[in-house]
């Protein structure tokens, strides 16, 4: 059976399994003479597989397939007998490693499927479903498990969060329905699916069904259903979550304790977040670097900087993430020359190649400082080309500043990084109407309708005892409309009262045009 095409030291091929039905004797390395009985030398033949193995664990660890590979076909050379822990060292890491992982898996299955281990073996069969979901292969994953004989609780499991990893999800709901038995890994495969694809009021919805067929919720469950609530903002069922955490075994847990920091930080709650990273036992980089993004969101700048430093005195070392937490606190707080020694603290001091989001960081920090010819010329330098994240902020600095000219050119930019985003275009359209040209402001509307580009509606939510409400945009339907537009007047008068006055002028002008 041919091996994929590795490089020269990968032997190319595997030397063919000897046919059962043939009266040949099999052409194994006959060992010398010795007084020691069959039973020793059965133990001296497993050591050599589980040294064979070892050494392929060691590539398969470091990303080298095509090292494990070559090892996995001098073992066959050699004459030693892979047993099922090979396969499955070598089908954990393609799955691991997917974009160079599906040759040398399709190869493995090959050679499984000769010894009927894919069908007969639970193990190599799921570590194969595994595999080839990973690696895009859905239909494969499918008929490997369609024909394996033999399914535990993990095959189901492995083949749902496969059709979740590949947006199968009517077929993971199908499959979880017609599973003999679920426990809490079922859930939350399904629950962490809908997170990955940004469906966080189903993944929450599922949570509820969770709880209600009286499955208990891992560590894992947690994790997931505490990044729904963080990009939902749904502050109150975190609350609910962080109490029962403080009932478990895993209170202690990192990596929940981190997703509760996050959580609070994203919901607006940083003293809560705080309340957390200080009750921490331990702390990992990810902890602080928690904490440093959450106080820089909300405009913590200082806290921000003060825990920068301090977890540096503690003798962390910061990576990418602290210092885009650290520049988003100069930007948002406008210490442009503070923004600006950090950045070369990174490059110079820690050896840190910038990313897009730090050079995104460094045109946030000019344009809210007004500085949009500094924003150009960080744009023009970057050693990447721009995305629409860091093309819009400068244009939206355009729009403050009402730099017509700057904002024309960027759409040149924004046109081909982002074609088919609305955003960027109603943004342009709102500067010419800031300015009063309104004839490019139509122009803009033109072109979006010419290239069938919607302006998607825009919608705010809000949550009340664990719900989420959504509002859109000249929405009529919520049961209690008429209660929130009397709310609504009520603040309005408010706001009359104590002074305010709604910029109206513009919108009315612009819809006269």
């Amino acid at each position: 059976m041919s091996l994929p095409a590795y490089p020269a030291t990968t032997p190319s091929s595997i030397p063919p399994q000897p046919d059962p039905n043939s009266n040949s004797q099999p052409n194994h390395p006959k060992f010398p003479s010795s007084p020691h009985s069959p039973k020793s030398r059965l133990i001296r033949s497993q050591s050599h597989v589980v040294s064979w193995t070892s050494s392929i664990a060691l590539h398969c660890r470091h990303g080298r397939l095509p090292e494990a590979a070559a090892e996995f076909s001098r073992m066959q050379i050699a004459g030693v007998s892979p047993n099922h822990v090979t396969f499955l060292t070598l089908l954990s890491a393609c799955s691991d490693f997917p974009l160079q992982g599906l040759r040398l898996g399709g190869s493995i299955h090959a050679y499984v499927r000769k010894l009927g281990l894919d069908t007969e073996n639970v193990m190599v069969g799921t570590a194969l479903v595994d595999m080839y979901s990973k690696c895009r292969q859905l239909d494969l994953a499918w008929l490997v498990f369609d024909e394996m004989r033999v399914k535990n609780s993990v095959s189901w499991n492995t083949m749902i969060d496969g059709c979740m990893r590949n947006e199968e999800v009517g077929e993971a709901i199908t499959l979880f329905d017609q599973m003999p038995e679920r426990d809490a890994i079922s859930w939350t495969c399904m629950i962490g699916g809908f997170v990955k694809r940004g469906c966080f009021d189903q993944a929450l919805e599922w949570f509820r069904e969770m709880q209600l067929a009286g499955v208990e919720p891992d560590y894992v469950t947690i994790i997931s259903v505490l990044a729904a609530c963080a990009n939902l903002g749904a502050l109150g069922l975190g609350l609910w979550m962080n109490r029962f955490v403080m009932n478990q075994d895993f209170k202690d847990n990192i990596k929940i304790n981190n997703s509760l920091i996050d959580m609070y930080s994203r919901c607006g709650c940083v003293r809560l977040a705080r309340q957390v990273f200080e009750q921490m036992p331990n702390r990992s980089l990810v902890s602080w670097n928690s904490m440093i993004v959450g106080f820089a969101l909300n405009g913590h700048a200082e806290e921000a900087l003060e825990f920068f430093d301090l977890m540096c005195k503690e003798g962390f070392r910061p990576d990418g993430v602290s210092f885009t937490g650290a520049l988003t606190a100069c930007s948002h707080s406008g210490l442009v020359d503070e923004g600006l020694r950090r950045f070369d603290i990174m490059t110079r001091t820690h050896k840190i190649s910038p990313r897009i989001e730090h050079y995104g960081c460094l045109v946030d920090l000019y344009s809210r400082a007004g500085r949009l010819g500094d924003a150009w010329n960080v744009i023009a330098n970057m050693p990447m080309k721009p995305n629409e994240v860091v093309l819009g902020s400068l244009l939206a600095a355009c729009r403050t500043h009402g730099d017509v000219e700057s904002a024309e050119r960027l759409m040149e930019y924004l046109f081909e990084v982002d074609p088919g985003g609305d955003s960027n275009y109603v943004l342009l359209s709102n500067i010419y109407a800031a300015v009063g040209r309104w004839d490019g402001a139509s122009k803009v509307r033109r072109k979006m309708k010419a290239i069938g580009i919607d302006k998607k509606p825009g919608f705010s939510s809000i949550e009340l005892d664990g719900s989420i409400h959504e509002f859109v945009a000249g929405d009529e339907s919520h049961l209690q409309m008429q209660s929130i537009h009397a709310m609504l007047h009520h603040l309005f008068l408010e706001l009359r009262m104590s002074g305010y006055v709604p910029e109206t002028e513009v919108q009315k002008s612009y819809d006269h045009h």
